[in-house]
C-alpha cells in the first residue's frame, strides 16, 4: 500500500445498510417493532441522544416512546417502570439512557431489563451467550464495528486481529466478537507493557482507550486496518475545540484502511441499536408462535 492512500472506511454508507436491513427485516413482521426510550432528568446531552434515536426509529418503520422521567426519580420508581415495560408484550426493546443522575444506581436498572428486550446487550445474559459463541443482542458499538468491516470487505477470520481498551461497552465484548468471527485476539490496555510492540503485530488494529492521538504512526503495522472508536474534543485556537480519534492523523501515512473521526464508527452505533430492535422483535415473536403450537397438555 502506497504511502498516504489508506482507504477511507467511511460510517453514513455502512449504517445506511444496516438501516435498511432493518427496515426490510421489520416489514416482514406481524407487528411494528416498538423501542422504549428511558430517560430520566433533562441533561442536554441525553436530550438531545434520545431524541435522535427517536427521529432515527421512525425513519426505519419502528415505534418508539421516550419515557421521560423527572431528576427526582427514585430508584425503585425507575425499576417500576423498568419492570411494566419488561411485562409489555406491545415492547420489544428498552434503552435505559446514561448518564442517570448521580442518586441513581445505573447497574441494577440495567440489571432490571430483560435480557430478551436489552438492546444495549449489557445484560450479564446476554454477556455471558456472547462469550460462548451463543445466539444473544450483541453491545451496539462493537456489533456496529463488526457491520462496518463487512460493509467495506474488509476480513477478520483468520486475521491477528488488537483491541486497545477494555471498557465493558466496546473492548471487551468487542473482542468477544472478534474470536466469534474466527480472529486471532490480543486485547491490550493502560496496564500492557510497550502497546507499541503489541499494536505493531495487528493485522486489524481497534483502538477504543479515549486518549487523543494514543495510537501514533510509528505503532501502526503499514497496511495494517485500523478502526478508531475514540471520540475526543482538543482544544483549538478559537476555543471551540474540535473532534478527534485515539489514532494520530498521520496513521493514514501508514494504515491500508482508516475510519475516520467523526463519519466513522459514530453512525454505526444507532444504526444497530435499531438492528438489535427489530432482532428481539423477531426473536419474540418466534417464541410467541413456539409457544402457540398445540400439543399434548400434562393433566
Amino acid at each position: 500500500m502506497t504511502q498516504g492512500t489508506a482507504r477511507v472506511l467511511s460510517g453514513p454508507p455502512a449504517a445506511a445498510a444496516l438501516l435498511d436491513e432493518a427496515r426490510r427485516r421489520a416489514g416482514r413482521l406481524p407487528a411494528v417493532p416498538h423501542l422504549a426510550l428511558v430517560r430520566v432528568g433533562e441533561d442536554p446531552a441525553s436530550v438531545s441522544y434520545v431524541r435522535g434515536k427517536a427521529k432515527k426509529a421512525a425513519e426505519v418503520g419502528l415505534s418508539s416512546h421516550v419515557h421521560a422521567l423527572p431528576d427526582t426519580t427514585t430508584q425503585a420508581d425507575l425499576l417500576a417502570l423498568i419492570d411494566q415495560l419488561n411485562a409489555d408484550p406491545a415492547v420489544s426493546g428498552i434503552l435505559v439512557q446514561l448518564p442517570l443522575p448521580a442518586h441513581l444506581d445505573p447497574a441494577p436498572a440495567l440489571l432490571a431489563v430483560h435480557p430478551a428486550k436489552d438492546v444495549d446487550g449489557l445484560h450479564p445474559a446476554n454477556t455471558g451467550a456472547l462469550w460462548n459463541g451463543h445466539p444473544g443482542l450483541r453491545p451496539c458499538t462493537p456489533a456496529g464495528i463488526m457491520a462496518l468491516l463487512a460493509h467495506h470487505g474488509v476480513p477478520v477470520r483468520g486475521v491477528r486481529a488488537v483491541v486497545v481498551g477494555r471498557s465493558a461497552l466496546v473492548g471487551r465484548p468487542l473482542a468477544g466478537l472478534l474470536l466469534n468471527a474466527d480472529a486471532t485476539v490480543t486485547l491490550a490496555h493502560g496496564a500492557t507493557p510497550d502497546l507499541g510492540q503489541v499494536t505493531r503485530e495487528a493485522d486489524l488494529l481497534i483502538v477504543a482507550a479515549g486518549q487523543a492521538h494514543l495510537i501514533t504512526p510509528d505503532m501502526i503495522k503499514p497496511g495494517a486496518t485500523v478502526v478508531d472508536v475514540g471520540i475526543n474534543r482538543v482544544p483549538t485556537e478559537d476555543g471551540k475545540g474540535r473532534l478527534t480519534g485515539d489514532v494520530h492523523p498521520g496513521a493514514a501515512q501508514v494504515a491500508g484502511a482508516l475510519t475516520p473521526v467523526p463519519g466513522g464508527v459514530g453512525p454505526m452505533t444507532v444504526a444497530q441499536l435499531l438492528m438489535n430492535t427489530v432482532i428481539a422483535a423477531e426473536r419474540q415473536h418466534d417464541q410467541l408462535l413456539t409457544s402457540e403450537v398445540p400439543g399434548e397438555h400434562v393433566r
